[in-house]
């Protein structure tokens, strides 16, 4: 079997050369002997549900493939070898396409939602008297950037102070609620 396929791949290496040098009669052979190997690597190696129309448009981008790549075979190297790299490189990228088409039954739906965790009850957190706590300029720094959401160069200009200043000063208030928020 190894000598018959040997001898196959020579009578492609040849054509394929011929084709190569500008033979559109050897080019149209050499596809047409190929496409059966191709059609054959693609079936084993595509899943078995793959349908039939799956199979030949896997077999079409393969025989695409070698068209716009047949000047990057090596010609003192076996062709064999290099069409089944490309035919698996195909039939990898319709594997992947495949996995990203996922069909669920619509009737199902509320069964593939994740369920949503429930929150953990509110505590009793008396924010406005954690505010209190803090000194008056980092206590606005903070109802200003967190709450309203100004930017801090907003509140900078607002407080003439510079956004470093702005940001520290934040960073020092939050840091202190945190320490409220533990100790309470």
């Amino acid at each position: 079997m190894r000598v018959q396929q040997r001898g196959r791949e020579q009578e492609w290496e040849r054509l394929m050369r011929a084709a190569n040098a500008g033979d559109r009669a050897a080019y149209h052979c050499l596809l047409s002997e190929i496409t059966p190997y191709i059609r054959g690597l693609a079936r084993r190696r595509l899943w078995t549900d793959a349908g039939t129309g799956d199979v030949e448009d896997v077999v079409q981008e393969i025989l695409l493939a070698i068209h716009l790549k047949r000047q990057t075979w090596d010609e003192d190297r076996p062709i064999g070898p290099w069409i089944a790299t490309i035919a698996r490189n195909k039939v990898v990228d319709a594997l992947r396409r495949r996995s990203r088409q996922l069909d669920e039954p619509i009737e199902d739906f509320e069964n593939l939602l994740p369920v949503e965790a429930e929150e953990a009850p509110a505590e009793d957190v008396d924010v406005e008297g954690m505010l209190q706590q803090l000194q008056e300029r980092p206590r606005t720094i903070v109802r200003l950037v967190s709450i309203e959401g100004l930017a801090a160069r907003d509140v900078a200009n607002q407080l003439d102070m510079s956004e470093g200043a702005v940001r520290v000063a934040l960073h020092r208030a939050l840091k202190s609620l945190a320490a409220l928020y533990r100790n309470k």
